[in-house]
């Protein structure tokens, strides 16, 4: 059997009430000795009743000394009496209620003061716990921070209890990120094979010099379905890829990725009856240049695809805050505010736009969004007036 432990409540109830036990028995000992103080004064040293004379009634007399020597009797003696007892009462109300309550805040202050560092002392681990949780909640990536682990030294207690709990479920969370992105990946992989061996075949079978039109005919569709399958699974790669932390950072201008983009898109573009507009100012930034061009050109090609025969403007700037930022607005369809969010989750369309055509495969921005997260930055999106978007990804510099 496990030996009965000590509860952390019952360890801070046992400290607060030594402490405001030793603080009282201070409080005592200060009020006791200032009450005492103010009784040193002058005593009565002797009370008598002198022999009554028997022709007069009988009355009682007294006699007392004062501090300084002095025999009082009879009506002096009672008056003194009063005012000395007038005093005592003045004395001590004056030590119980003026200088005892100027006790009794000091201790308290004192008590408290020691209660706060005791309290701090004992709740060093629960803090522990605290800003390891924080650190993996305010990762930039879903599954970042999540291999920390509580390493907690102490008495076994409720906080020990918590942080084994949170070890336990941050190391299911590892698991389970890790087992998705090994699936993806795997499956992606597993799915490129049959696709090239599939292609091969339908282009082998449309240059037959024996192939009918609709044989051709039919070699092209299955192609166009390929290469969107191909898109596709290569999108799948690349999300699973940018989840993961950039750990190799390099200098990358955002202008440069700009214009090469443009150029890349520029066919693509003028296919569509794009108009595509840069302006390549300087931003700089870091981390992988591959993950950051293939960023800005799902930014593009979202914008050229979603279009309706107008423009694309892409815009990199630094901000005032030395953040580096790529801005992409289109003209486009009009797009309500409440659909935006749904747009940088995998496979998520417009209501305009459910099914999977030509246009994407709903992994756009959600590439987007992963590959800014992955280099510490944020991408957001609003409505642009008169329809399309304007979609801004800040990366720190």
């Amino acid at each position: 059997m496990r030996p009965r432990r000590v509860t952390l409540r019952t360890r801070l109830t046992l400290i607060y009430g030594g402490l405001f036990l030793v603080a009282g028995l201070v409080l005592l000992g200060v009020t006791y000795a200032l009450f005492n103080q103010q009784l040193t004064g002058p005593k009565v040293l002797a009370k008598t009743q002198l022999p009554p004379d028997p022709a007069q009634p009988r009355k009682q007399h007294f006699v007392v000394m004062t501090g300084n020597g002095d025999m009082l009797t009879g009506a002096g003696a009672e008056q003194w009496m009063n005012d000395q007892q007038k005093q005592l009462r003045d004395a001590a109300a004056t030590s119980l209620f003026t200088q005892g309550g100027i006790a009794l805040l000091v201790v308290g202050g004192l008590a408290a003061g020691f209660g706060w560092l005791v309290a701090g002392r004992v709740l060093v681990p629960l803090h522990q716990v605290t800003n390891t949780a924080r650190r993996i909640a305010t990762a930039p990536a879903a599954d970042r921070n999540l291999h920390e682990r509580i390493a907690l030294r102490g008495p076994d207690d409720e906080v020990k209890d918590l942080a084994g709990a949170f070890n336990t479920m941050v190391e299911r969370l590892d698991r389970s990120f890790d087992g998705q992105r090994r699936f993806v990946a795997n499956a992606s992989h597993e799915l490129r094979t049959p696709l090239t061996v599939s292609r091969s075949l339908v282009e082998v079978a449309m240059h037959r010099k024996t192939a009918s039109p609709d044989v051709k005919q039919l070699g092209e569709t299955l192609l166009e379905i390929n290469t969107r399958h191909e898109r596709l699974i290569n999108g799948l790669l690349l999300l699973a890829g940018s989840e993961n932390e950039i750990l190799d950072r390099r200098p990358v201008d955002l202008a440069d990725v700009v214009s090469h983009v443009v150029a890349q898109t520029a066919a693509e573009a003028e296919a569509a009856g794009i108009e595509v507009r840069a302006d390549a100012g300087e931003a700089m930034t870091t981390g992988d240049a591959l993950f950051l061009e293939r960023l800005v050109q799902n930014l593009v090609e979202n914008g050229i695809r979603h279009n309706t025969g107008g423009w694309v403007h892409v815009v990199s700037r630094t901000r005032a805050d030395g953040r580096a930022e790529i801005e992409v607005s289109n003209t486009g369809a009009v797009v309500p505010q409440y659909e935006i969010p749904a747009l940088f989750e995998p496979f998520r369309r417009l209501a305009t736009d459910r099914l999977a055509t030509a246009k994407g495969a709903g992994l756009g921005l959600s590439i987007v969004r992963s590959v800014a997260r992955a280099h510490g930055g944020e991408a957001t999106a609003r409505p642009r007036d008169g329809g399309g978007l304007v979609v801004s990804v800040v990366l720190p510099q």
